[in-house]
């Protein structure tokens, strides 16, 4: 597995390999990698020639500076977990000087309407941020396939808009979400939890699967009634936001259309860390 740093380095090592005809598989990470990132690495492995992962905390999608500063951070426990995957050929490491050249100014970007929804209501300017950083990484990677989690699922449909927009040569493909033994979604910011509140986090998985079971039975008002006396139970979480919406305008619901499809969304602080999760409704 080869170690690049520098953005002459990645874009010469691409050019070499495009010049061969060999396909290629991308997915940036911020690291603090699990097995949720090794399933993207998986899902590449089998439609590429050659498969490439960065590792790159991105400071201009950070709202907060503390959790910025309290993001986990093991790069040679992250490689020694790409190596040992099989998945991966090369990692670009790169520093904010490779890819903002100019300083840390992020782009801003129209995205239809959906960074204004969810994520984009509680973290103003997250999405440019995303949208920026993301676009310099495929300028230099030049992938033709690039993979993303399902559980930033808002990010994900970002992302197919960006890419529609400025790389529509790029399939983006979303991957499902992987999840610890009790249904907790694996997040590079699990590492944060102690036992006791990892245990505890179980409950968000199973909130949303009560969703599934109560979608189309009783009415989205009472679903939303129902999750928030779920968390008003619970001292030691604060439920952020709970929304029902339509998978591809991810606009909040009120009510159930017979033909579109919804996904329900929550996140929840457990202690100090802010833990997201969806789940599709059927």
């Amino acid at each position: 597995m080869r170690i690049i740093k520098r953005k002459k380095d990645i874009e010469a090592f691409v050019e070499r390999n495009k010049e061969m005809g060999l396909k290629i598989g991308f997915a940036p990470t911020m690291g603090a990698l699990h097995a949720g990132h090794i399933s993207l690495y998986a899902a590449a492995r089998k439609e590429n020639d050659l498969v490439i992962s960065s590792i790159f905390v991105n400071p201009t999608q950070f709202n907060n500076p503390e959790d910025l500063e309290k993001y986990p951070r093991d790069v040679e426990s992250d490689l020694q977990l790409l190596r040992e995957s099989g998945f991966v050929d090369a990692v670009y490491l790169p520093e904010i000087a490779d890819l903002y050249p100019e300083g840390l100014a992020t782009k801003n970007y129209d995205f239809g309407g959906l960074e204004n929804e969810m994520e984009g209501k509680f973290r103003p300017g997250h999405f440019n941020g995303v949208g920026t950083v993301v676009e310099e990484l495929f300028r230099q990677v030049k992938p033709d396939n690039a993979y993303f989690g399902d559980k930033d699922y808002q990010q994900l449909a970002i992302v197919k808009k960006l890419a529609a927009q400025v790389n529509p040569q790029i399939s983006i493909h979303g991957v499902g979400i992987h999840r610890e033994e009790n249904g907790l979604a694996m997040s590079s910011r699990n590492q944060r939890l102690t036992a006791d509140q990892r245990a505890a986090a179980k409950l968000i998985f199973e909130t949303l699967n009560k969703v599934n079971d109560w979608f189309r039975i009783i009415t989205v008002p009472e679903i939303n009634r129902r999750v928030k006396a779920i968390f008003d139970a619970e001292k030691d979480m604060q439920l952020e936001y709970f929304e029902i919406a339509d998978e591809e305008t991810l606009q909040q619901t009120d009510f159930f259309y017979k033909d579109r499809s919804y996904r329900a969304f929550l996140v929840v602080f457990v202690g100090d860390v802010r833990l997201i999760d969806n789940l599709h409704l059927d």
